[in-house]
């Protein structure tokens, strides 16, 4: 997969759209907040558990293709390289499930 197709993926979701808040750095959001960091293409930010234990089954699996994200990590973000050892089917997955991880934190007004 490619950076376009995933952002594509990411905008077809309820309520998504993109925004640029730092110069050259894509990200997908629903409401207000973002579900998805896609930067250059190469790489995806997702959000993969409220904390590092479950986000920390990603950099298990796949050490050389998963990373803890920068500044927010801690909080259960890590970033995803595409086109490496992570199926795209995973990154999908993963996707979706930042998506709702996102959505659920919003208010009921605001959610899709």
């Amino acid at each position: 997969m490619t950076g376009d197709e995933l952002l594509r993926y990411c905008l077809a979701k309820p309520g998504a759209w993109p925004d640029e808040p730092w110069e050259g750095d894509t990200v997908a959001k629903v409401g207000a907040k973002i579900f998805a960091f896609l930067g250059g293409g190469a790489t995806v930010g997702v959000k993969c558990g409220k904390g590092r234990d479950p986000a920390d089954e990603w950099l298990a699996r796949y050490p050389d293709d998963a990373s803890a994200s920068a500044y927010i990590g801690r909080h259960g973000w890590n970033t995803l390289r595409l086109g490496g050892a992570i199926p795209d089917d995973e990154i999908y997955e993963a996707v979706d499930a930042s998506y709702d991880a996102v959505v659920a934190t919003l208010p009921k007004k605001d959610r899709p």
